[in-house]
């Protein structure tokens, strides 16, 4: 149960740093800090490794939302203008 609201709170949070929204970042990361505050013991070494060293990234791939951290590219491979003759 913990992990899943964990594993919530971490996808708003990525979602938040993808839509630019302060307000849902800061609500995310202050869920996730009290969520690991209360259940820390609960939480298995590598999760609680991660959440201590605020790679949320690692934390979200391992509870198994990796899915939720794909993300297109600002525009396409070479596509600043640079490098061209």
């Amino acid at each position: 149960m913990t992990e899943a609201k964990i594993k919530a709170a971490l996808i708003r949070l990525h979602a938040g740093i993808k839509n630019s929204d302060g307000a849902a970042i800061s609500a995310a990361l202050t869920e996730i800090e009290a969520l690991q505050a209360k259940h820390s013991s609960e939480l298995d070494d590598r999760l609680q490794h991660f959440l201590a060293g605020r790679s949320y990234a690692k934390a979200l791939a391992h509870l198994g939302g990796g899915d939720q951290l794909t993300a297109t590219p600002a525009s396409p491979p070479g596509g600043c203008g640079g490098g061209h003759a």
